[in-house]
């Protein structure tokens, strides 16, 4: 146990966000089966909408969050490119394979699973698409890593700048294509043929002007910005600027998602559709989206006002940080059972037992009986003696 003195050493603020974004990731997880069920999209009631827009986009920033912290305790290196790599393996390859071929065996046909890993995550076991994205950031690093240690203030201010820019591309693109639904996966993704291409994209060219400094690099850049340049503030101008920012992002992200769920389906419920629906439904809670990079930055200037590393911290908080990557990998085992048993015994919609209130209830109660049982089955692996790094990272 590593003593409060050990802890001057370490950024304590960054083991609390890891901790709450690791949390919001089952706030997500626990909210999707309201919007998405059957063979696709589907909300029951207007009432659920209300429920999924709030709690969903409250937390949309939490992937973000995991990346910002490791730029910013890791970015740019400070050992060489073959020491980061085998320090990235030992904590991020191995336990990845690990739960994968867990998932493998878990869920679905295991042999088709299988044959799905040669070329992509097992879609059983979606969240793992975090791994891979994670690991391409972590290539890019040492190539970057040169140029983040020269640049100067202003130089990185009119990156970030162009990279918030680019997060507006998903919206922009939504908004001047002709139909209904415009499918986006934002910049970074490969346009479909439908998609309104813009600024040098086009059906034989899919790189266009922002592609390069799009995506989840803008976050990596943000976690470098914070290091560097961005001092100590006061209580009174980190509220005065988080939450205007926050609410400024919940407003976007909340409001896009009830404004195409009720043109999707005309104000009427139950809402549904194919599972393409729930994609265009989600098109503001992009993690490459102008909402969710606002309450990202929000989030992160409240963060670094924390510096409590007591008792608390010590014994409970910090051996849950350390296991929140595994956390990651396993959790969905332990909430798909949760959230199933709360619908079975609670009902659903405006018929559960509590009425509208049933879909919160269910919500949060998924979310903080799998994030609780998680942590004690995480944390406890992890201390395996030789093998427990392997298995949670």
């Amino acid at each position: 146990m590593e003593t409060i003195q050990d802890n001057k050493q370490r950024e304590v603020w960054v083991d609390w966000m890891r901790v709450l974004a690791c949390f919001m990731v089952m706030v997500v997880h626990s909210t999707e089966p309201f919007y998405i069920g059957g063979d696709g999209a589907q909300i029951l009631t207007r009432a659920d909408m209300f429920w999924c827009a709030l709690f969903d986009s409250m937390v949309r920033m939490c992937v973000p969050l995991f990346i910002i912290a490791s730029s910013y305790l890791q970015f740019p290196l400070r050992y060489s490119t073959g020491e980061f790599f085998k320090r990235r393996a030992v904590r991020v390859l191995v336990p990845f394979v690990i739960w994968t071929l867990v998932y493998v065996f878990y869920w679905g046909e295991p042999v088709d699973n299988l044959k799905s890993l040669l070329l992509n995550f097992n879609y059983s076991a979606g969240h793992l698409w975090f791994v891979y994205m994670l690991l391409g950031v972590y290539l890019l690093m040492p190539l970057l890593s040169s140029w983040a240690r020269e640049v100067g203030k202003r130089e990185l201010q009119v990156y970030l700048a162009i990279w918030l820019l680019s997060t507006l591309l998903p919206l922009v693109r939504d908004w001047v294509d002709a139909s209904t639904m415009a499918i986006t996966y934002g910049p970074t993704g490969i346009p479909r043929q439908a998609l309104f291409p813009l600024w040098g994209e086009a059906s034989w060219n899919t790189y266009g002007t922002f592609y390069y400094i799009s995506g989840f690099i803008g976050y990596m850049l943000l976690g470098l910005y914070f290091r560097r340049f961005v001092g100590s503030l006061s209580w009174g101008k980190t509220l005065a600027t988080a939450i205007p920012m926050y609410a400024a992002g919940f407003a976007i992200t909340a409001g896009g998602f009830v404004r195409r769920v009720l043109m999707s389906g005309g104000g009427n419920f139950p809402s549904t559709g194919a599972l393409d629906t729930t994609v265009w439904w989600e098109t503001t809670w992009g993690y490459d989206t102008l909402g969710v990079a606002l309450m990202a930055i929000a989030t992160i200037l409240v963060m670094r006002k924390i510096t409590a590393c007591g008792s608390v911290y010590n014994r409970v908080l910090l051996p849950v940080s350390r296991a929140s990557y595994g956390m990651y990998l396993a959790h969905m085992i332990v909430l798909a059972t949760v959230s199933a048993m709360l619908r079975d015994s609670l009902g659903t919609g405006e018929a559960g037992v509590l009425g509208i209130w049933t879909t919160p209830l269910q919500i949060l109660g998924t979310a903080f009986l799998s994030f609780a049982t998680v942590a004690v089955i995480a944390v406890i692996i992890q201390r395996i003696p030789r093998i427990g790094k392997y298995i949670m990272g």
